[in-house]
């Protein structure tokens, strides 16, 4: 959980980094393109490339490409439609795609962490915000084919990485490598040259989100991801809404409902714990 709970911490910033300043600024694509490469240049140098199977390979790719090529696609587009607190909001529907997603896997329903799910997405509702813009639904399908993307990504990284006896910072690098095929070529069929970074702090924030938060926040929460149990993997991905907007309200001085953002938040936590003693069971 320790690693879960740091991957949130640190990603409640890259919200608001890339709503406040990237977001019709700065090409979505490239945007996309130089966090994944950043990040793939991080873990290139622990690759293994004739130490790791050729499928394990290609499955990693296959991940990265979706939970970060084709979430990211998704993702930086959302904000063009959607506000910060209205892009975290629309991501409360991730645990049940991870719980829907790890059933059908399965070939079983699990009621256990259906509730828990279902609990956090209660717990999230809860925080909401009035006066969406009319872009909405556009910006609402955005986010919606992100979560899936993020879901399959963690379902699958899970799965493949407990039924292996691999090393994961060894074999990290064909995850990204598998995201900037992706990336590439969004960016080459779609990408704008006349809207790239112009200011130091544009860079800036590029370089951080490739290096720290992709970079590293991907690897420590998967790494996290193969060492809790779907229900709580769940709950953590809703616990990033009210850290996100605890700091896009604290920071950037959004207007928020104080009273229903801690209601959301004790709902979320109540989950994790009823997960936890269902875990105990």
């Amino acid at each position: 959980m320790r690693y879960l709970f740091a991957v949130t911490l640190l990603w409640a910033f890259s919200f608001s980094l890339i709503g406040v300043y990237l977001a019709g600024q700065v090409d979505a694509w490239f945007s996309v393109l130089i966090r994944i490469v950043l990040a793939t240049l991080i873990f290139l140098p622990f690759l293994k490339f004739k130490q790791t199977p050729r499928p394990q390979a290609l499955k990693l790719m296959l991940i990265g490409a979706i939970q970060l090529g084709v979430m990211y696609s998704f993702y930086y587009h959302s904000f063009l439609f959607l506000s910060v607190p209205e892009v975290l909001l629309f991501t409360v529907m991730t645990p049940l795609y991870i719980t829907l997603l790890n059933d059908a896997l399965n070939k079983h329903f699990n009621p256990r962490f259906f509730i828990v799910a279902l609990i956090a997405v209660i717990g999230a509702i809860t925080i909401r915000y009035e006066n969406l813009n009319s872009n909405f639904i556009i910006g609402l399908l955005l986010v919606q084919g992100a979560n899936i993307s993020f879901a399959v990504g963690q379902v699958t990284y899970k799965r493949l990485m407990m039924n292996n006896q691999l090393d994961d910072k060894t074999v990290f690098g064909w995850f990204f490598i598998g995201a900037l095929i992706v990336a590439s070529v969004c960016y080459a069929l779609f990408g704008n040259a006349n809207k790239l970074p112009s200011t130091s702090t544009q860079w800036g924030i590029l370089i951080y989100l490739g290096v720290v938060a992709s970079g590293l926040g991907y690897f420590m929460w998967n790494k996290g991801a193969t060492l809790v149990n779907v229900g709580a993997l769940a709950v953590m991905n809703n616990l990033l809404i009210p850290a996100g907007i605890i700091v896009n309200v604290l920071v950037w001085n959004r207007d928020a409902d104080i009273l229903r953002l801690s209601i959301g938040a004790a709902i979320m936590l109540g989950a994790l714990l009823v997960n936890q003693i269902f875990r105990a069971c």
